[in-house]
């Protein structure tokens, strides 16, 4: 029996406006082996390298849809025109085995899964200001004027939103916002698991 396995587990909830800094935070966070990261399903296409069950389950709109009318998927979302959804069967094994099951995901879709009642550690990364957003967001260079514009725009609704979670965290810098996070979630202490011990 893994140390994870001895204790039930819970969700561990990140979200944030495009160009917080989440997803550099997640990548931290999986080299813990207590935490097990959700791939979430969508019907975007998929990029170059991606692989199909570990960055996304890539589905067909119709597959899609199919699931969620089967009631598969604990929230699902569209996002610039393409539907995303966190799976249901996943979340619930990993928490029995005790892990803390990692979401990143949009703050609509975390909205929906406070509204159910989901039970987790909800965290919101903020950035240390809506000017700090944009040059983390021209610095990428694959922003068009209007994208730009339109994530600006939707950044400023998401942070609005920051009051329905637990944690706010602001991310000035990324070794402490991890540090921050890990704390939240219990993981301060270190895990005594090899990365191969959680693999099944």
């Amino acid at each position: 029996m893994t140390e994870a396995s001895k204790k039930k587990g819970t969700m561990l909830l990140i979200s944030g406006p495009s160009g917080s800094g989440k997803s550099s935070i997640c990548k931290r966070l999986i080299e813990d082996p207590r935490v097990v990261f959700s791939v979430s399903a969508t019907t975007r296409t998929r990029r170059e390298g991606e692989v199909d069950g570990r960055d996304y389950y890539f589905l067909t709109v119709d597959e899609f849809r199919a699931k969620r009318e089967a009631g598969a998927f604990l929230e699902s979302a569209e996002v610039y025109g393409n539907l995303y959804g966190t799976l249901r069967a996943p979340m619930k094994e990993a928490i029995e085995k005790g892990f803390i099951y990692l979401v990143e995901i949009d703050v609509q879709g975390a909205l929906q899964l406070r509204a159910s009642e989901e039970p987790g550690i909800y965290v919101f990364i903020a950035p240390p200001s809506m000017d700090e957003l944009e040059s983390r967001l021209r610095g990428r260079g694959s922003e068009s004027p209007e994208s730009l514009a339109r994530r600006l725009g939707k950044a400023e609704d998401e942070y609005r939103e920051r009051h329905r979670y637990d944690y706010v965290i602001v991310n000035d810098g990324l070794e402490e916002a991890v540090r921050e996070v890990r704390r939240v979630a219990g993981l301060d202490e270190p895990s005594t698991e090899t990365a191969e011990g959680r693999k099944s």
